[in-house]
């Protein structure tokens, strides 16, 4: 009985300054002012007042705030979820614009109610960031959608610039951390994007501190790997309330820097890794020079247009 109330106090290096400033306070009024949500606040990320203040980037959760599925490790409210509202892309595309986001990644709840899984929704969301923000790159970040691959497809038409699936946990502890997703289920959309897209980034998350191995960790990275996965992020497990999955264990930033290495020696082409590190930390830096190219040909291409219909 007690191990059950039993909880392992933070170590010093999880405390965070925070750093409100005026940009911050921007943001924040601005999505407030648009009724949009943000992974950011919702997930209740510890990088929010970096990414916000300083790197100029940020987490769109569209699709509503109530998630169909409960996961054990998730902050996001449970529930059914309401009406989808189609005025949304709209609305994050114009905050997007405004922001003058440099990067921005766009994930949202699981819709299991929804036929494609809210798939229309999040590809109309990136066509419409593309048509007002060119210069923006962009990153999805969706559910597994129950494996529905017509539904992926529907989101890969929009071409995003990273295209980012979460297996959360090694494979042992998926069924106790996560719910209705399975962890073959995730590898194989990843490995889907690349059969569709093969020039787009992948990118997957673990959360350490569950409770798994050392060794599962590792093969962890190979399953990654062996579908095709370009980009890891390896971050601590944070519990959100007494609700949720208790900390196992603190991992010391010293663990997260061989872990980067390692997989780095493995061959990923980029890993953050860290006590702090979430999916969207430091996501900017992650989109490759193909992408980046691509981005400077069409801004370039929007120029040329421009002076020749005022010349």
């Amino acid at each position: 009985m007690a191990r059950e109330t039993e909880y392992i106090r933070k170590p010093e290096w999880l405390k965070i300054k925070l750093n409100t400033t005026q940009s911050y306070g921007n943001i924040k009024n601005l999505v407030k002012g648009n009724r949009l949500n943000t992974v950011c606040e919702e997930a209740r990320c510890p990088n929010i007042y970096e990414c916000w203040s300083e790197r100029g980037t940020a987490t769109f959760m569209i699709l509503g705030n109530v998630c169909t599925r409960g996961c054990r490790f998730c902050a996001v409210a449970t529930g059914r979820p309401t009406e989808v509202d189609l005025a949304e892309p709209e609305r994050v595309a114009d905050s997007v614009s405004v922001m003058g986001l440099k990067h921005v990644v766009v994930t949202s709840v699981a819709r299991d109610d929804l036929n494609d899984g809210g798939a229309a929704v999040f590809a109309e969301t990136v066509r419409a960031i593309r048509r007002k923000s060119p210069g923006t790159t962009i990153e999805i970040l969706p559910s597994d959608m129950k494996g529905d691959y017509e539904s992926l497809q529907t989101l890969m038409d929009s071409k995003p610039d990273i295209f980012d699936h979460n297996v959360e946990t090694v494979r042992r502890l998926t069924p106790r951390v996560r719910a209705i997703a399975k962890y073959d289920r995730s590898l194989e959309l990843l490995k889907r994007v690349k059969e569709i897209s093969p020039e787009t980034p992948t990118k997957s998350s673990i959360m350490v501190g569950l409770g798994e191995t050392k060794d599962e960790i590792l093969e962890t990275m190979d399953d990654l790997l062996a579908h095709h996965v370009d980009i890891m992020t390896i971050g601590q497990y944070m519990q959100p309330t007494k609700k949720h999955l208790r900390v196992e264990r603190y991992y010391h930033p010293d663990e997260f820097a061989e872990l980067k290495e390692i997989a780095l020696a493995k061959g990923f082409k980029h890993c953050e890794s860290g006590p702090f590190v979430r999916t969207s930390y430091h996501a900017d830096e992650q989109v490759g020079k193909p992408q980046t190219q691509q981005k400077l040909e069409y801004l370039k291409g929007l120029d040329q247009q421009e002076e020749i219909q005022t010349s």
